[in-house]
C-alpha cells in the first residue's frame, strides 16, 4: 500500500534533489560587496575544515551555479547531500562538509549599490 516500507521510498532514501536556499536575513544589511568578501573568505579557508580540497571545489561550483546544474556537480563529485539547499553534505568517504547560507545565496537585506 505504498507507505515508508515501499521499493519506491527505499529508492529515495538518501537522495536529496538541490533546492534553492530558503529566504535568509543577515544580523545587519550588507552590501554586494560585504557578501562577496565573506564568501571569498569561507572559500579559502574551507579546505582547513577538513574533507578533501576536490569535494571543496565541487561543492564552490555547485554554490554558485543554478540548481540544475548543481546537481550535476554534486552527483558527478560523489558527494551526498542531507539538506537540499547544500547546508550538510558529506563525501563518500564521510567527511562532513558543511556550508553557511551566504554562500549559497543573498540574504533579503542585501544592499544593492548603484
Amino acid at each position: 500500500m505504498g507507505c515508508a516500507g515501499s521499493s519506491q521510498a527505499k529508492q529515495d532514501e538518501g537522495v536529496r534533489k538541490i533546492r534553492k536556499p530558503k529566504p535568509w536575513k543577515h544580523s545587519q544589511p550588507i552590501t554586494i560587496a560585504q557578501l562577496t568578501q565573506m564568501r571569498d573568505e569561507f572559500w579559502d579557508t574551507a579546505p582547513h575544515y577538513g574533507g578533501q580540497k576536490e569535494i571543496w571545489d565541487a561543492l564552490r561550483g555547485a554554490a554558485e551555479a543554478d540548481v540544475s546544474l548543481a546537481q550535476v556537480i554534486v552527483d558527478s563529485a560523489g558527494v551526498i547531500v542531507t539538506t537540499s539547499d547544500l547546508t550538510t553534505c558529506y563525501d563518500e568517504r564521510g567527511a562532513k562538509y558543511e556550508l553557511p547560507k551566504y554562500v549559497l545565496s543573498e540574504p533579503s537585506n542585501l544592499i544593492r549599490e548603484n
